[in-house]
């Protein structure tokens, strides 16, 4: 019997394991054009890279789109220097870093109220939170400069702070506080049990396992703030104050032949923005998995 027995295992395990030859014609496709999708997508990336480090002559005596004769790195150094990309990177992460961090405090304190306790009117206050952020900013524009003039903050960083900051905040709640609703209620009454209070739950339970939410919801927020183009020309007017988007656009007016500067600038105002989503990737998606199951 063991040796009637062999080559039915063999059998299953080199004929029927096999997949159709369907199946591999789709799997096949699938990988081909994502491939292909890929490729398309980094093609813009590659060729401003490219551009960045070819010389001025080069680009104006053979187009952009022809084969690179000759480099310059200098570009870089031109853009940073000439440019004024470094003040406008200071200005960027003077805006960015508290924006985002007070932000997700504020956001991850108000979905704590909304998401543990019975607060009145809670569905009508999400859904006024959430209506905000579905209107366009631009019809936005003339009261939030008229505010920032009537308290005196208009042409300040302070002002485009609290601006990043109002904007950002009905959507930041409105996720944290359905995800805050799926972490049990019996570790908050073990809390309670123990003589917690409102605040150390907050603090030391319930923001610690909001921690890949805010992870996810802090490197979006850290994009969208330091990419931020509306705002800044809305209640900036100094150009010395002007965030790294802003700044392109001057790079653009003061290098108008030079695409190989404007390029380079390109790349330097991508280095933050990249740097951050690489480290907090595995947190980013983390977080939108576990959103996406509960």
């Amino acid at each position: 019997m063991a040796l009637t027995a062999a080559p039915a295992a063999g059998a299953r395990r080199h004929g029927h394991g096999h997949r159709p030859l369907g199946s591999r014609l789709r799997t096949f496709g699938f990988h081909a054009g994502a491939s292909a999708l890929s490729l398309l997508w980094f093609a813009p990336i590659a060729l401003i890279l490219v551009i960045s480090l070819r010389s001025t002559d080069d680009v104006l005596g053979h187009g952009l789109n022809s084969v690179p004769h000759s480099f310059a790195p200098g570009n870089f150094a031109s853009a940073w220097n000439d440019g004024g990309l470094k003040q406008a990177l200071i200005n960027s992460a003077i805006v960015s870093i508290p924006a985002v961090a007070l932000t997700l405090l504020l956001a991850s304190m108000a979905a704590f109220a909304l998401a543990r306790y019975q607060v009145p009117l809670r569905r009508t206050l999400l859904l006024v939170m959430l209506g905000g952020n579905l209107l366009p900013p631009q019809i936005l524009l003339v009261p939030v400069a008229k505010l920032t003039e009537q308290f005196g903050l208009h042409d300040s960083l302070a002002a485009l702070i609290a601006v990043e900051i109002g904007f950002g905040l009905g959507f930041y709640v409105f996720v944290l506080q359905g995800f805050m609703r799926t972490i049990p209620a019996e570790i908050q009454q073990a809390a309670l049990l123990d003589g917690a209070g409102p605040f150390t739950i907050y603090w030391r339970i319930i923001l610690p396992l909001t921690r890949p939410a805010l992870a996810a919801l802090g490197a979006l927020s850290f994009t969208w703030v330091f990419n931020d183009l509306l705002w800044p020309i809305t209640v900036l007017v100094s150009e010395t104050k002007m965030p790294v988007t802003p700044a392109l656009l001057g790079l653009q007016g003061q290098f108008v032949s030079y695409w190989n500067v404007i390029a380079a600038g390109s790349v330097i105002a991508a280095i933050p923005t990249v740097a951050v989503f690489l480290r907090f990737q595995r947190h980013f998606i983390g977080g939108l998995n576990l959103g996406g199951v509960k």
